[in-house]
């Protein structure tokens, strides 16, 4: 019997602290590169709802860096701060679907520590979506960083002790989403996702604090008192794009098919109809590295993929007009 406690005591302490991701560029992050060919679309539409400087004095006014633009397109660095608990709704041209992994990632600026990289200075946002621009549903969130002291300007959180939290990932890196992990809530159509919120978390261990999904107060730079405070937006990347993804041809008359899948030798990617004009293909890894670039230059092309570690990869085509075509392979 004391044996069984022990196992359940010891379960459940390492459950509760269990760690997640690191943070990007460390072994095992889900960070993804905000140059990942993965993306097959961004933001195209940003409202921007500021937030005070400071909740806890409003005299000082809200935030005021950026504007709703600075969320549109790909990340470069020019953000909106949405100050705290400010909040900012995105649309798109097609709307996000539900596919195989991550369906969309969300960029922020924070930086790694010098001296730590495990450590970055990170300002927090919960991510929300909805399927009619009226019923929002939150991702999971949580946060194991202690709150028994304030994490000040410019303190430094450990990324592993968050999921489900944008703004996780250092400048011009993305956290991503998956929207299998809201499947089956009732008012949400995980396959046509139209809005995107962000929310920022106000990062308080007392007072106005913000909590994740168990209640844990959620602790981050607090207070952070000027024109820059809380979230800074910097993009929303999509992986998996109503329109786009889900489109099997490259255009009239030329369609695209890959076999065998699984596969443990080799991959055939054939074109039925004339091989367009410089037909590229890119094998990539669900994190966006590059495993290996070639032309298509015949109907049927062969693809050995033995070499390449078990796993889910993305195979991403595109002609010299722009066309894409996008398809899941798994390694074996």
């Amino acid at each position: 019997m004391k044996a069984f406690l022990f196992f359940i005591f010891y379960f459940l302490f390492h459950t509760a602290y269990a760690q997640y991701a690191p943070q990007a560029g460390l072994t095992g992050s889900t960070a993804i590169s905000a140059s990942s060919s993965l993306f097959v679309g961004w933001a195209t539409h940003c409202t921007v709802y500021r937030g005070f400087m400071d909740i806890a004095n409003p005299g000082l006014g809200y935030a005021s860096t950026g504007d709703s633009s600075m969320a549109i397109g790909a990340p470069d660095l020019g953000v909106v701060s949405l100050g705290d608990s400010g909040v900012a709704v995105l649309t798109f041209a097609h709307p996000i679907y539900n596919g195989d992994g991550p369906d969309f990632a969300v960029f922020e600026n924070g930086f790694i520590n010098a001296s730590n990289d495990s450590q970055a200075f990170l300002e927090l946002a919960f991510v929300e979506v909805s399927s009619d621009g009226v019923n929002y549903f939150r991702f999971p969130a949580t946060s194991l960083t202690p709150d028994n002291v304030q994490i000040g300007n410019p303190d430094y959180i450990t990324a592993s002790n968050l999921n489900n939290l944008a703004g996780k990932y250092t400048a011009m890196y993305g956290t991503p989403f998956d929207l299998e992990e809201l499947s089956g809530i009732a008012g949400l159509d995980v396959n046509n996702v139209t809005h995107v919120r962000i929310v920022d978390v106000i990062g308080a261990i007392s007072g106005h604090s913000s909590r994740d999904n168990v209640g844990r107060v959620i602790n981050d730079p607090y207070p952070t008192a000027f024109p820059s405070c809380g979230f800074d937006l910097d993009a929303v990347g999509l992986l998996n794009e109503l329109g786009i993804t889900e489109v099997h041809s490259l255009r009239d008359n030329i369609t695209v098919s890959v076999f065998p899948n699984p596969a443990t030798d080799k991959v055939f990617v054939c074109v039925k109809g004339d091989v367009p004009a410089g037909l590229n293909a890119t094998l990539v890894t669900v994190t966006g590295s590059v495993v290996k670039r070639f032309e298509l230059q015949e109907n049927t092309n062969s693809l050995p993929v033995s070499q390449y570690p078990a796993g889910m990869y993305y195979l991403l085509l595109s002609d010299a007009n722009g066309n894409k075509w996008v398809k899941k392979v798994t390694k074996r």
